[in-house]
């Protein structure tokens, strides 16, 4: 029996497969936590613009010709709600988008930023909430896992670790030609062991394309370099920058990673 024929029919047997299989398998446990932690992180700024929305100073209604309180009123709000505090600057512009003044509060080292109603002068808020924050220190743990620009290698290389981990997991995942088909599904009766065997296998065939995807773009977002100078090298060197397949490819790879189907 040929090697190819063992493959098909007892992957099992196979010393790549096994070889395969530790790799699957050790990188998988040296990976859990980073994997669970950017799941989680990703999962949720999917929706940042709406958890933006809900967490953010509530804004007044935009009135292009309302009366609005003066420069100098807004000052001396300011000053009567926070006596221990020095108004370091105060705003003048306002926008459909953002139509608010902006305050800029100073005591000792500590500064603050609050909004206030451009058309009756009340306090509404801080410029930035708190939930806002937490949301910045959620996009920081993502990108960057809060080690700034060096933290976006070290992701960029672990997606790297990643995609191997998901390409040989679907090595591992052939049970062979006679028994493939039960690998589809989980069988519920045959123990925790075995149920947790299946339930890994099922779900990894059938979410190999979206954790190939992540992995691969990931790694691209991280460390873009390496696709850039592949796109580069194989593009033709007349065509217009951004038009070139190897661009479009990279674009669309980074919108699949954040789930944005239009350039916005």
């Amino acid at each position: 029996m040929t090697l190819w024929q063992r493959w098909l029919r007892q992957p099992q047997r196979v010393w790549v497969r096994r070889a395969l299989f530790q790799i699957h398998l050790w990188t998988g446990i040296g990976l859990g936590l980073y994997v669970v932690v950017l799941s989680l992180t990703g999962s949720a700024l999917v929706y940042r613009n709406e958890l933006d929305q809900f967490f953010r100073t509530p804004r007044p209604t935009f009135m292009r010709d309302a009366p609005r309180v003066s420069p100098e009123q807004l000052r001396a709000n300011a000053e009567r709600l926070y006596p221990d505090w020095e108004v370091v600057q105060v705003g003048t512009r306002i926008s459909r988008r953002d139509p608010t003044i902006q305050i800029e509060l100073k005591r000792g080292e500590e500064i603050r930023q609050r909004l206030f109603n451009p058309y009756t002068g009340e306090d509404l808020g801080d410029a930035t909430t708190s939930g806002e924050w937490f949301i910045l220190w959620m996009v920081r743990l993502h990108d960057e896992l809060l080690f700034d620009r060096e933290g976006k290698y070290v992701n960029g290389y672990l997606s790297a670790v990643f995609t191997a981990t998901v390409l040989t997991g679907l090595v591992v995942w052939w049970p062979g030609v006679s028994r493939w088909k039960r690998s589809l599904g989980v069988k519920v009766s045959g123990g925790w062991r075995r149920f947790n065997w299946d339930l890994h296998s099922a779900l990894g065939f059938w979410l190999f394309l979206f954790a190939l995807m992540w992995g691969v773009s990931g790694f691209y977002l991280g460390v873009p370099e390496p696709f850039t100078d592949l796109v580069d090298r194989f593009s033709d060197p007349n065509a217009e920058y951004g038009e070139r397949t190897g661009d479009v490819i990279l674009t669309w790879l980074s919108r699949l990673h954040f789930g944005r189907w239009r350039n916005n």
